[in-house]
């Protein structure tokens, strides 16, 4: 299914190459431009085919269709908790137990072909672009763009929120700021360290609430690294409950209690504020009602 996309010209554009436009207001990537010039009909003003070099006029309206793509993942029927969908964009709430990808050990039963299935069942293309990853065992919002074009835009522009619960008893609020490097290139497992190839590393907590033996923190992150919100609090000695991974001793729900509970961005199209969130799953839930009073539990998972 093609996509189209409109863009009126703005004041500032008036009497220039659609190219500058192009690449500018409308945000298309080179790469993208290039292919679409060969598109019949790719981009048009008035329905009339325009090229980059033509000249553009305060107020017109031009229209960029981007071709459907063919299947880039397995579409497998699998029950996934859709939380925003429109032409542009899928959001989802990950189960902790979804890998995001097909690996020799997760053939068919990944967020992938989940999401795949999905648009396809919708007349889509069932084509699974995640925009940001979450590790097998973390839960939460993803977004997936369903286009290059959406993909391009969203790329470093999304703001996340997690929750944790961390062994130790975590008051107020604080950063952490280590380097993480991977200690051995054949495994996944990371470490905090000021090594050669490591790289910057930045978390800031809030604590939500404060157990003698648990606490719940609120997190977000300045860098992406690959393990980051586990290994920075390993580091510190409070390696999140159930990441025996990273030296928690128990393994009592089969994953870490790590959520993405938050998503916020500018939507690639419309240009509007975008606020998506997720509850928790039940046993990340329940885990915490081990510790937190459940009214005061409530008003933490209601305050959004």
């Amino acid at each position: 299914m093609n996509r189209k996309l409109e863009f009126t010209v703005p004041e500032e554009y008036e009497g220039k190459k659609a190219f500058y436009f192009l690449r500018g207001c409308a945000g298309i990537s080179a790469r993208a431009l290039s292919s679409l010039k060969r598109i019949d009909g790719g981009i048009t003003r008035g329905g009339e085919t325009l090229r980059t070099i033509d000249r553009l006029h305060a107020g017109d309206v031009v229209t960029v269709t981007l071709p459907a793509e063919s299947e880039t993942v397995e579409p497998i029927d699998i029950k996934i908790d859709v939380i925003y969908e429109d032409a542009d964009l899928l959001a989802v709430n990950k189960s902790p137990f979804l890998a995001m990808h097909p690996t020799h050990n997760h053939q068919g039963d990944t967020l992938a072909n989940a999401v795949a299935g999905h648009l396809k069942g919708e007349g889509k293309s069932a084509v699974f672009r995640c925009v940001g990853r979450l590790d097998k065992g973390t839960s939460g919002v993803v977004v997936c763009a369903l286009n290059r074009y959406a993909a391009a835009r969203l790329s470093g522009n999304i703001n996340k929120r997690y929750m944790a619960v961390v062994r130790g008893h975590f008051e107020g609020s604080g950063t952490v700021n280590k380097p993480i490097y991977r200690p051995d290139p054949m495994k996944t497992l990371r470490a905090c360290g000021d090594m050669p190839g490591s790289e910057s590393a930045v978390t800031h907590w809030e604590s939500l609430y404060a157990g003698d033996e648990y606490s719940l923190l609120s997190l977000r992150l300045e860098t992406g690294r690959t393990h980051q919100i586990r290994v920075h609090f390993a580091s510190e000695g409070a390696p999140l409950a159930g990441d025996t991974m990273y030296g928690a001793p128990e393994d009592f729900i089969g994953h870490h209690l790590l959520h993405c509970a938050e998503c916020g961005f500018v939507h690639p199209a419309s240009g509007e504020e975008v606020r998506l969130c997720a509850p928790p799953p039940q046993d990340f839930a329940d885990f915490c009602r081990s510790f937190i009073p459940e009214d005061t539990l409530v008003k933490i998972f209601n305050n959004k």
